[in-house]
């Protein structure tokens, strides 16, 4: 991979709460992340355990956003390989000038042939801990284009986003009913090659166009949480046990549960 980032990049990402590295994965980078993502979504979306089925909504309009599947590394060998690998950890985070990444999940998104657009929204005010130095990967697996459904960003959101997002739903602009400021940025797309990759804040407004294509836009995703966050209260995709077993302000530092790839 190529994991090197420049002081521009990392101002770059600073100022406008997101950055596209292109040619991040090498050819063969790219196959690996490709074999384990289609094999780990086919086992998930096969599987009869409750607990590994499809995140996505079986809601018509939702369903046809993407497929959505959480945690792909705790049940793929190969993914839980990729996912915990430093590199990804150590170039996180220097673009969000952190001391230590901890997973909070991974995912896939998949936008089906003639897939629905993906609505306005925030990351963060999703999880269960809440920090404006959050930060996601997002692998392009095929090229991600204006026809298929690349994702847009609003640059520098990030610095006046108050926790407060949406759910991605059939109002696609619902994300302004909110933060109706946020009108007037313009919406800067990011299309990019395969083996390219997106990262962007938690609270950096995203969405991503329709799939006007007959084939999938396929990407691999993973959250990331700064090392010495704290619980917020909300459940998200803590287990109900070990959700229970929290007080808001716990340390969120069960590194069964959200392991640190790298320390600084």
């Amino acid at each position: 991979m190529n994991t090197q980032v420049t002081p521009d990049q990392i101002a770059f990402y600073q100022e406008n709460g997101y950055i596209v590295l292109e040619n991040f994965l090498t050819p063969d980078d790219l196959e690996r992340w490709r074999w384990a993502t289609d094999e780990s979504v086919a086992q998930r979306l096969g599987s009869v355990n409750p607990e590994l089925v499809n995140q996505g909504s079986s809601e018509a309009y939702f369903a046809m956003v993407f497929t959505q599947c959480l945690k792909l590394a705790d049940s793929h060998p190969g993914m839980h390989e990729i996912m915990h690998d430093p590199a990804l950890g150590r170039v996180a985070g220097t673009l969000a000038r952190v001391d230590g990444i901890r997973i909070w999940h991974d995912q896939a998104l998949i936008k089906p042939p003639y897939g629905n657009p993906t609505g306005w929204h925030l990351d963060n005010p999703y999880w269960s801990f809440s920090s404006r130095s959050s930060i996601s990967i997002w692998v392009a697996l095929d090229d991600a284009t204006l026809s298929n459904g690349c994702l847009y960003y609003l640059p520098g959101t990030h610095k006046t986003a108050r926790y407060e997002t949406v759910d991605i739903g059939k109002k696609l602009g619902g994300l302004f009913d909110v933060y109706p400021e946020w009108r007037a940025i313009e919406p800067v797309a990011t299309p990019c090659k395969a083996g390219s990759v997106v990262f962007h804040n938690g609270l950096t407004a995203h969405g991503a166009g329709a799939n006007m294509t007959n084939k999938p836009r396929r990407a691999m995703t993973c959250a990331y949480m700064p090392d010495g966050s704290t619980f917020n209260g909300t459940k998200n995709i803590l287990p109900t046990e070990y959700f229970e077993s929290l007080t808001v302000g716990d340390l969120l530092n069960d590194d069964k549960m959200n392991p640190l790839i790298w320390r600084a």
